[in-house]
């Protein structure tokens, strides 16, 4: 089976593919991995031919541009769409070339499915967020601004789309683009237990639990409790930083903190505080009792995987509707605020109150029962079965 799989340039979105990759190369099957230069290595070590998008007018590279797609629907929608525009003409080419039986791409990778769609070739969705529909969606919460930002925007996006037809591409309209349906087959990064409002997707959905790297540089416990600190790799909120290491310094805890580029903007730093610029995040969470979290679906899963409750700090509505369903299982309490006294209060509750550790391994348990890479192996397999 030839596969062309297509993703958008983010740490978030491929990570989870690397697993599923390597064991469907290993079966003997070839992936033609659609992505940028950054990603090359890995990609590549995991078994996939990789194919450059770098270079295209793609907008996506621009760092400021990923990061705001997280945050301003109406512009991802946008940008999205010129993206696809961008790429269609290489894409186009690949595809005739390589003569792929399926099609799998990131749900936010929208040329991919655009491809599926113009050259009649299955389709599966590699979901590595909740999967949404109108009743999941109901976790993000959108608020009044940005449904008019996206109202304004509409006569651009309409404009786009009209584009998007004239290349040959058979979309009536957004909803085309950005939704998938029941009938659309969809691999999901999660469990159905912590997938919020599972009994209303189909059998088409498949889902099979996070993707969890092997610990590869062991961390020492030092202390009876161990809190970890990371807020991914965008986060420049130093206050924040400064208040933890404040509230937490000199405490009987040891604090490992996770923070980019901030490490070197701290002069003093009490012995039970550890600062990194990255970490084996595994090995951490395998030591951890509290996981102060930006809920990026990766890291909450990872921390949840290894039955550590989170403190919930999002940033983004995607991360807020990680945060209310971890809340929802009773596996994290959110933080009031960035002030010394919430996070100091967060971390003793979450710490010593046991209900949170007990949700949290409810979630862990319904992670290690989920089919894993083995389900979607079967699935993909079972698609290209049908075709034949």
């Amino acid at each position: 089976m030839k596969i062309a799989w297509f993703c958008i340039p983010a740490h978030g979105h491929t990570n989870p593919t690397l697993g599923l990759v390597k064991a469907l190369t290993e079966a003997g099957h070839r992936i033609y991995y659609f992505s940028f230069e950054m990603f090359r290595e890995k990609i590549e070590a995991a078994g996939a031919l990789f194919i450059p998008c770098d270079g295209y007018d793609f907008e996506m590279e621009d760092k400021e541009n990923a990061d705001r797609v997280g945050k301003d629907q109406a512009f991802a929608v946008e940008l999205l769409v010129s993206s696809t525009l961008a790429l269609d003409e290489m894409v186009t080419g690949k595809i005739n070339e390589l003569q792929p039986d399926v099609i799998v791409a990131d749900s936010i990778a929208y040329w991919g499915k655009l491809a599926a769609m113009k050259h009649g070739i299955p389709f599966v969705s590699s979901t590595t967020t909740f999967a949404f529909n109108r009743y999941s969606s109901r976790y993000m919460k959108h608020g009044i601004g940005e449904t008019l930002k996206m109202l304004f925007s509409m006569p651009k996006v309409n404009k786009q789309i009209k584009r998007l037809q004239e290349k040959g591409y058979p979309v009536k309209g957004l909803l085309d683009i950005v939704q998938n349906d029941n009938n659309t087959n969809t691999v999901v990064y999660t469990s159905r237990f912590f997938q919020p409002c599972s009994d209303t997707f189909s059998d088409k959905y498949h889902f099979i639990g996070p993707s969890i790297r092997p610990i590869t540089d062991a961390f020492e416990k030092k202390a009876k409790k161990t809190v970890y600190i990371s807020m991914g790799t965008v986060n420049q909120n130093r206050d924040f930083y400064h208040n933890c290491i404040n509230v937490l310094g000199n405490t009987d805890y040891q604090v490992i903190m996770s923070m980019g580029t901030n490490k070197d903007h701290f002069d003093y730093l009490p012995d039970n505080i550890e600062v990194y610029e990255s970490v084996d995040q595994m090995a951490v969470l395998s030591i951890a009792d509290a996981f102060i979290t930006h809920c990026g679906m990766n890291s909450a899963s990872e921390g949840l995987y290894f039955g550590v409750p989170l403190i919930l700090f999002p940033q983004t509505p995607e991360q807020d509707a990680v945060a209310r369903r971890a809340e929802e299982l009773g596996a994290g309490l959110r933080l009031a605020s960035i002030g010394e006294d919430d996070v100091l209060m967060a971390v003793t509750r979450v710490i010593e109150e046991k209900g949170f550790r007990e949700g949290a391994e409810k979630i862990s348990e319904s992670f290690k029962k989920s089919g894993g890479i083995k389900e979607a192996v079967d699935f993909i397999e079972s698609i290209y079965r049908k075709k034949l």
